[in-house]
């Protein structure tokens, strides 16, 4: 039996953040996960990139705008907002030996 890849249109934040810790990035994060609980806004999760002092978070919404706004309200700048395409699945593989 093969695997099946799931395919669905998210939104991904960039931000830069320059002076801002790893410790006060995740508080900010929190912050946004409690604000778009329970709205058109999902929060998916985050890539911290330490070393460029970037952030790349995902959002399922409705549209770009709904996910700039939910940003906005939590107070969480950000540099630019693209429509990309998630890929998730498991792969099981036959006919190997353990």
């Amino acid at each position: 039996m093969h695997g099946r890849s799931v395919e669905r249109v998210v939104y991904v934040v960039e931000r830069y953040l320059p002076g801002v810790s790893h410790v006060q990035l995740e508080q900010q994060l929190e912050r946004l996960a409690q604000l778009t609980r329970g709205t058109p806004v999902q929060y998916l999760g985050s890539t911290i990139v330490l070393e460029d002092e970037a952030c790349f978070c995902q959002f399922e919404a409705p549209s770009e705008e709904a996910v700039a706004e939910a940003n906005r309200r939590a107070g969480m700048p950000f540099d630019r907002i693209v429509a990309a395409v998630a890929v998730s699945g498991a792969t099981q593989r036959e006919g190997r030996e353990s």
